[in-house]
């Protein structure tokens, strides 16, 4: 792959990414200072201005990782290691593919800006938990793909991942109180 090539695969990864972000705050926005504040919220409910600090730096780093498995074609199998019958060699075959990781990727993508749309948008954080979950579940396996096709991929999904595991106590949080 030339410089250029992956120049331009990283770009469009970032923007990929950041535009997931963009989606979702906008059906966000309109509901943080009207029904969102109204809301009873745990004590653990970082501020307003966190969501925007963290968020962006949460979809580069997503799109560092996918943009490193989408560059890691030649190099993808120096990073498997050939294990015995599992769960998810069942599932996905002998060795990652690059198609499939970042078909997760993509999926998880889709799921991330519809969790807004359920949340904010739509005002249902009971369907926006099950949700999560499931955007959680598809951020876990995307993961672990990326880490079996390039380790550093998979490390730096894990912020993200803990930020995840956080937003979802809080949104439990929060339709608990407001139930």
């Amino acid at each position: 792959m030339s410089r250029v090539h992956s120049l331009l695969a990283l770009i469009f990864s970032i923007i990929l990414a950041q535009s997931a972000g963009l989606i979702g705050s906008w059906a966000t926005r309109p509901n943080i200072d009207t029904w969102y504040r109204a809301l009873d919220k745990p004590g653990f409910t970082p501020p307003d201005w966190v969501f925007p600090v963290v968020w962006p730096a949460l979809y580069l780093l997503m799109a560092v990782a996918a943009w490193l498995v989408y560059r890691n074609a030649s190099r993808e199998q120096q990073y498997w290691q050939q294990q015995d019958v599992s769960y998810e060699s069942m599932l996905l075959g002998k060795r990652p593919s690059r198609k499939i990781a970042l078909g997760f990727y993509g999926v998880h993508l889709l799921f991330n800006a519809l969790w807004s749309f359920l949340f904010f948008y739509w005002q249902m954080p009971g369907v926006a938990l099950i949700e999560i979950l499931v955007l959680l579940t598809l951020i876990l396996i995307t993961t672990r793909l990326f880490h079996r096709i390039r380790p550093l991929a998979g490390y730096l999904m894990i912020p993200y991942i803990l930020w995840i595991c956080y937003a979802t106590v809080l949104n439990a949080s929060i339709w608990w109180l407001n139930m």
